[in-house]
């Protein structure tokens, strides 16, 4: 079972910052640069500033957007806009939103996880790409805190999770805020709780639906500095625990934009109107995906159908993109990115994939294997700066 622990945690002063609102942002891979400056412009004291810095003229290795965020989070402590919690704590969360037309809402708790090498109780379920993890990297050793809890589910059910998350969110929560997309943020800050998490993964593997690149960073920053100091807040990370047998948390598509490279093979496609006959064509039990390209100079929509099992990311790699000779491929959250992708010539051609399920992903894990780099959205996101980790002593 995963070893997890209370931890004391940095919180923004309300009174000195005025809102949460004004002082979160969502995860650093899901915000574009004109979301950055608006970030930017919410408050002088904005999370960006630390997880997604500003490059400025004249940076070296000295000076850099990795510095200023370290020095961000030291003055920001100093000047008690950032406070840490009176003792170690579990910190309830909570999200509550519209999916399918339905009020949803996933719960979980943000605690403190002991790294472990993959495979153990600790499990991957896609790729990673080397690019965002030497950035992260060099933020970890910079800031020397967590500052977003990477997002980790449990197979479930378990119930002791549930009932501390009961008696937990019966209460007002101690920060909230709404995202852009409607999402409601809210978290808790308890001092009890600890022994119900540590029953409910009691004979539990807990599978990383969201931040791969961040564990894979603190693996090694681990190394960095066991080498240099020994043992230290740095074996273990802040998470966010989910169960998934229980809250059933949407795992949205990531799409796949064909830049350059030459397809040899695909299935046929049957043509269809547009994109919205596309997405209401695309079934993962079905491994039906939509494709979108330009032909003498009009667009044109398609939906097909792979072979083999689901999830459809997975069989459209093995069948089709992972054949693909020099290929170059953006990933893509929002179906209608990418097809203006395709339509101003950024893309030869956009690859919509259906959603899927948690325990399609767990399938594949049990099969020894990880489904490709970008699979996966789990979503909603965690907000970034309600609650951070310091490496203090």
């Amino acid at each position: 079972m995963p070893t997890v622990r209370p931890f004391t945690g940095l919180l923004y002063d309300i009174g000195a910052v005025g809102s949460a609102q004004a002082v979160t942002a969502p995860p650093y891979d899901a915000i574009s640069p004109v979301d950055q400056d608006r970030y930017y412009r919410a408050s002088p004291y904005n999370v960006v500033r630390i997880v997604l810095g500003k490059k400025e003229k004249g940076d070296d290795d000295t000076v850099n957007k990795y510095t200023r965020a370290a020095s961000y989070l030291r003055t920001w402590r100093e000047e008690g806009i950032l406070v840490p919690s009176k003792d170690p704590c579990l910190y309830p969360f909570e999200m509550e939103f519209r999916f399918g037309g339905e009020a949803r809402r996933v719960r979980g708790v943000i605690a403190e996880v002991e790294l472990e090498p993959w495979g153990g109780s600790i499990i991957p379920h896609e790729r990673t790409l080397p690019g965002p993890i030497e950035d992260r990297l060099a933020l970890l050793r910079a800031a020397r805190a967590n500052l977003s809890p990477v997002y980790g589910v449990v197979q479930g059910p378990a119930p002791e999770l549930s009932l501390f998350l009961d008696q937990a969110l019966a209460i007002e929560p101690d920060r909230e805020v709404v995202d852009d997309q409607g999402t409601h943020h809210r978290l808790w800050v308890r001092t009890d709780g600890i022994g119900l998490l540590q029953g409910a993964l009691r004979r539990q593997r807990l599978l990383i639906a969201d931040g791969h690149h961040r564990y894979t960073v603190a693996l090694a920053f681990r190394e960095e500095m066991r080498k240099a100091y020994g043992p230290g807040p740095w074996d273990a990370m802040m998470m966010l625990i989910v169960d998934a047998g229980t809250e059933d948390p949407p795992v949205l598509p990531i799409h796949r934009v064909l830049v350059r490279g030459r397809v040899d093979w695909e299935p046929p496609a049957d043509r269809v109107r547009d994109m919205a006959e596309i997405l209401a064509s695309l079934r993962d039990d079905d491994l039906t995906y939509g494709i979108v390209r330009m032909e003498r100079g009009d667009a044109v929509h398609g939906v097909a159908r792979l072979n083999g099992d689901p999830p459809t990311v997975c069989a459209l790699h093995d069948q089709v993109l992972d054949r693909v000779e020099d290929a170059e491929l953006r990933f893509v959250p929002d179906s209608v990115r990418a097809e203006q992708a395709v339509l101003t010539g950024d893309g030869q051609a956009a690859y919509l994939l259906p959603p899927t399920r948690v325990q399609r992903v767990w399938d594949v894990v049990a099969g020894n294997s990880r489904l490709p780099q970008k699979s996966t959205y789990f979503w909603p996101k965690p907000r970034t700066g309600l609650v951070i980790r310091p490496f203090d002593p």
